[in-house]
């Protein structure tokens, strides 16, 4: 059972936007057992998108559209999909009233004939009602066959995608099993642990792949298996997993949480002890705080964040000692290690974390080495902090940093 998804838009094309829309649909496919044959993006041109559905109809069970429903002229989804099944565009009477009441619920300006003209369907599509905007989704038959046309907006895409496109296909589809397990590994490199796991990994059944997934300062391993038999797959890659433990058991750090990465397992952990969490930040400039404020549900376990990125603020904030980073430097343990006392003591929080580094490409306010980082945590028994030198390329030197410090927060939250 596989799918192809087609994201329409130039946007896509010259980098404006960024293409959310595909991964989202991809991993919504492969919990229920469908496989992703391909990601094509193509471009607002009906004849470039009239060769892509004739392409992916030839080689793939559903066909997933995403983009180019909205009301300019620029949006030609809709019609060149009518022209693809030798169609016409026909008005939806629910469609047309779900305009109107949204359009007099969210908007003072006047309804025009283009929005209206947005409830204009091909006559062969069964509609999917858009609770949250005014472009339907629409779902096609053909030749045992399924062409599923969505809105680009995300959060419009996602609603109709998880209320009705996968109840829908799991109704009509008989799907195998695809079952993903990843491990997290710290402190190797690609090449080191490839040529360490090389027996294990020749020895694999073929039902079972292996993908390495290297990130700054970690390692994702992951195994994929497919089956109509749940208990066999489970079965098969738990006993690989088993064989491989050994070879890794001093990297091997856990295995990464259904739905996201460490900070995802972290915000599990903390409430699930009903613990809280306070951060501090400097070089890594807001990125710890912004990757759990996008879970929801965030404010059940964090208390709140600040970003002392100048030596000033690091003083008049978080009230670290002026003599402190004069004997030590601003970018050192003791500094670091204030930074998370005193943060933990102003949100009244089980546990800190707080960062402060060099990432160049200048010194800045300390003498230390380019990519110089501190990583430290506290909780209400103590504090600790640890060294590191990323490198000399910013972006990498950040990215390492946040990675860093997750791992040593997780580390640190699942000793209880």
């Amino acid at each position: 059972m596989q799918a192809e998804i087609i994201t329409i838009g130039d946007e896509l094309l010259i980098g404006q936007v960024i293409d959310s829309n595909s991964a989202y649909i991809a991993k919504q496919l492969n919990k229920i057992g469908i496989s992703v044959y391909q990601i094509t993006s193509v471009q607002d041109d009906k004849s470039h998108i009239l060769k892509t559905l004739k392409d992916a109809e030839s080689h793939v069970d559903i066909v997933i559209i995403t983009g180019g429903l909205g009301p300019t002229k620029d949006d030609i989804t809709k019609k060149t999909i009518a022209e693809y099944f030798n169609d016409n565009l026909v008005p939806d009477d629910t469609v047309l009233k779900n305009i109107k009441a949204l359009w007099k619920q969210y908007n003072r300006q006047k309804l025009l004939q283009v929005n209206k003209d947005q409830a204009l369907v091909p006559s062969k599509a069964k509609v999917l009602m858009n609770a949250l905007g005014t472009a339907p989704g629409m779902w096609l038959e053909k030749e045992n066959k399924t062409f599923i046309s969505l809105p680009g907006v995300p959060y419009e895409m996602q609603a109709l995608v998880s209320q009705q496109v996968i109840p829908k296909l799991k109704d009509k589809y008989h799907r195998p099993f695809i079952l993903h397990k990843t491990l997290l590994v710290y402190g190797l490199g690609e090449s080191t642990l490839a040529n360490r796991i090389e027996s294990w990994e020749d020895a694999l059944p073929s039902h079972i792949k292996l993908a390495y997934l290297p990130n700054l300062g970690k390692m994702r391993l992951r195994l994929s298996a497919k089956g109509y038999e749940v208990d066999k797959v489970k079965e098969d890659v738990d006993i690989q997993i088993k064989k491989l433990l050994p070879f890794i058991k001093k990297e091997f750090f856990g295995f990464e949480d259904e739905e996201g990465n460490e900070e995802a397992v972290i915000a599990k952990q903390l409430t699930n002890l009903g613990k809280s969490l306070a951060i501090a930040e400097s070089c890594t400039g807001g990125r710890l705080a912004q990757l759990f404020t996008s879970i929801a549900g965030a404010s059940q376990y964090l208390k709140g964040g600040v970003i002392t990125y100048s030596t000033q603020s690091k003083i008049d904030v978080l009230g670290v000692s002026e003599q402190l980073i004069h004997e030590h430097s601003v970018v050192s343990a003791p500094v670091a290690e204030a930074m998370a006392r005193n943060v933990l003591q102003l949100y009244k929080s089980d546990y800190a974390i707080a960062t402060t580094g060099n990432a160049g490409p200048t010194k800045g306010d300390s003498e230390v080495d380019i990519g110089t980082v501190f990583i430290a945590i506290a909780t209400q028994n103590k504090v600790y902090s640890k060294s590191f030198n990323f490198g000399n390329h910013r972006a990498k030197v950040i990215g390492k940093a946040v990675s860093k410090a997750l791992e040593m927060l997780q580390k640190e939250i699942f000793k209880n």
